[in-house]
């Protein structure tokens, strides 16, 4: 009546022992670490890197346990050390040795910490749970964007567009301009203006136009709709976001939170960051394109070889530390490039680069590539002041509306890092670190142990009231909650999550919940039991009955928790997470792993007359009638 079939033991033991292999990494703590990840957008950082950082601390007599080569988000190699003081010596070598121009460093070598789990716990991909801010220390950011740039910037293209327009309809004006938030056309006469409304209100349909009377001319007058000025908002929180996380990569941050605050903020949160002057630095950087035509004449190509610069020209260095003369004329910016995207050529099926370009960079860019075919064009990226190609393609023939390719001895991986430089290299609006905070490891360090403590004391109270109250019945349940604190920290590892102090909070509540399911399984137990039923049969019905509602209570908080989930953010989210994952254990581990225990104690027992389930408490009622039934001289017992 009460035995599992032996697959089911099985599968239990598989499950505990995965759940223990996978909470493992957490006890071995962090490590010590130096990272060195890309400086510039043009340079990256491959695996032969390994062999010159770990010759420079040879040479420099620096022991460390481990370099490897970390492919996570922007490639990177990482060396590990035993303590802090030799990874900062490391850190100050390993500066000097890659980056012999300190103006100028190629490379970003940052502080960092690694998971000191085992190489065999690491080769089954064991890792542990991210920690958070509050957890680890780390660095917070609270940066506004300037709105009103971001605005100004598109009023500024749309200008553009609207001069492209109204040239190809042959439409005369008498002057374009942007008055704040407004951009102003204006006419000779209104007939005038109102085809040109009649032009623009197709092709700027952003703008709400009208035209006005302007002393003895009429201007067009348009100004952004509301839901225009959402999205241009909405689009440059996006983009800066996005262009926020591709910097942060190179710090090597695990579980760094970059999140809108309100409409115009912006959060950044980079747990175990020691290096916080690097951090702002990255963050902060500026980064602009132009697109620019190549010198490729005699004279210039002399010149190169001297190593001089004609008048006109700037030196710049392509991919692999090609030098390139570059015109100083810029042909357009890119607040003019709308998007990049990589992609296949559709003739060659080489691996491609595809440009969209605002209207006003189409007609420019149309005009110089019909006098420019076979010359090369340069597409540099700018930042902090020093400039580098990206990419020189050769003009093959007139290129018109606005949507260029790129291609040409690209693999798919460089494509895709071109279409992203370009798509993503400048912020979409300005922005400035309102707020900063600074959290130290040693506050994250008491916060974890503060959490422990607050947990373990909470379960050994437990514990010891159910071992009390229900006896043998108690220490299944001990057992049964150990084992969901094992499985949630199993699931929260596997899963890579990010624990912070209000997941701390949803593991305390967890143990309450998974602890209450126990208690209505005894409770039945000990309800079958009073009313006469046989043990074996009481433990069938305890179970099965109160399945029930221990499925209906832990649903209703499951939806509670995924509303959290879905619509919370930060903190809110992180206590939903663990709060979801704990509810699944729970059931697991109060109904499934119990009753397996109880099956081992009592199910092969055939003659089994007492359960080891505490007092049975009986009502009055029942007390005085059984004494009434009693024989004369004879005392009922309770």
């Amino acid at each position: 009546m009460n035995r599992y079939p032996l697959w089911k033991y099985i599968l239990i033991g598989v499950a505990l022992m995965v759940g223990f292999l996978y909470s493992l990494p957490n006890l071995f703590g962090e490590s010590p670490a130096v990272q060195i990840s890309s400086g510039k957008a043009t340079v990256k950082v491959d695996a032969a890197m390994i062999s010159r950082v770990e010759a420079a601390l040879t040479k420099a007599t620096i022991t460390h346990s481990g370099v490897f080569f970390d492919t996570v988000g922007s490639p990177s190699v990482r060396v590990r050390f035993t303590d802090t003081d030799t990874q900062l010596r490391a850190k100050d070598l390993l500066q000097k040795e890659l980056n012999p121009d300190a103006a100028d460093p190629v490379y970003i070598v940052a502080l960092n910490l690694l998971s000191a789990s085992p190489k065999w716990l690491t080769a089954i991909h064991a890792l542990p749970m991210y920690l958070g801010l509050d957890l680890r220390g780390g660095v917070h950011f609270l940066m506004q964007v300037d709105m009103k740039s971001a605005i100004t910037k598109r009023i500024d293209s749309l200008a553009g567009d609207a001069r492209a327009l109204l040239r190809d309809k042959n439409i005369r004006h008498t002057g374009i301009s942007r008055n704040g938030a407004v951009l102003e056309v204006r006419f000779a006469d209104a007939d005038t203006g109102n085809r040109a409304l009649g032009v623009l209100a197709d092709g700027l349909s952003e703008l709400q136009l009208v035209v006005e009377p302007d002393g003895s001319e009429f201007k067009l007058v348009g100004r952004f709709k509301p839901a225009a000025i959402l999205k241009v908002q909405e689009s440059a929180l996006k983009q800066n976001i996005v262009t926020l996380h591709n910097r942060v990569n190179q710090l090597g941050v695990a579980e760094p939170v970059i999140q809108q605050q309100g409409a115009d903020r912006i959060v950044v949160q980079l747990p175990g960051v020691q290096d916080t002057a690097k951090a702002k630095d990255i963050i902060g950087r500026t980064a602009t394109l132009e697109v620019r035509m190549v010198e490729e004449s005699g004279e210039a190509a002399a010149a190169l070889a001297q190593g001089t610069v004609p008048f006109g020209l700037e030196r710049y260095t392509e991919r692999g530390s090609v030098p390139l003369l570059v015109k100083k004329q810029v042909i357009f910016t890119g607040e003019n490039l709308t998007d990049a995207q990589a992609g296949f050529d559709s003739q060659t099926h080489e691996s491609a680069v595809h440009l969209t370009l605002d209207a006003k960079a189409a007609r420019i860019f149309r005009d110089v590539t019909r006098e420019s075919i076979g010359k090369r064009m340069a597409i540099l990226l700018f930042e902090k002041g020093k400039g580098e190609v990206v990419t020189a393609p050769v003009i093959r023939s007139e290129i018109g509306g606005g949507r260029v390719q790129i291609s040409g001895r690209m693999t798919t991986a460089e494509a895709s890092d071109v279409a992203l430089l370009l798509r993503s290299g400048s912020l979409a609006a300005p922005m400035e670190i309102i707020e900063e905070r600074t959290i130290g490891p040693s506050l994250g360090a008491d916060n974890i142990r503060r959490g422990f403590l607050s947990t373990i004391y909470g379960f050994c109270a437990i514990a010891l009231f159910m071992v009390l109250y229900y006896v043998m019945f108690g220490v299944v349940s001990v057992i049964a909650l150990g084992s969901n604190l094992l499985l949630l920290f199993a699931l929260l590892s596997m899963l890579q999550a990010t624990l912070t102090l209000p997941g701390i909070a949803a593991i305390a509540l967890t143990l309450g919940m998974a602890i209450d399911a126990n208690v209505l399984i005894n409770e039945r137990i000990r309800e079958e039991l009073r009313n006469g039923a046989p043990p074996q049969t009481a433990i069938t019905a305890g179970y099965e009955r109160a399945f029930g509602t221990i499925l209906d209570s832990n649903i209703t908080t499951l939806i509670a928790g995924l509303a959290l989930l879905a619509f919370g953010s930060g903190a809110v989210r992180g206590f939903a997470v663990v709060h979801c994952l704990g509810i699944i254990t729970s059931i697991f581990s109060s109904v499934v792993v119990s009753r397996a225990i109880v099956n081992l104690l009592y199910g092969r027992k055939k003659k089994l007359l007492k359960l080891s389930i505490g007092e049975i408490w009986r009502p009055v009622e029942d007390t005085d009638e059984a004494a009434t039934k009693a024989k004369p001289g004879k005392t009922a017992n309770a």
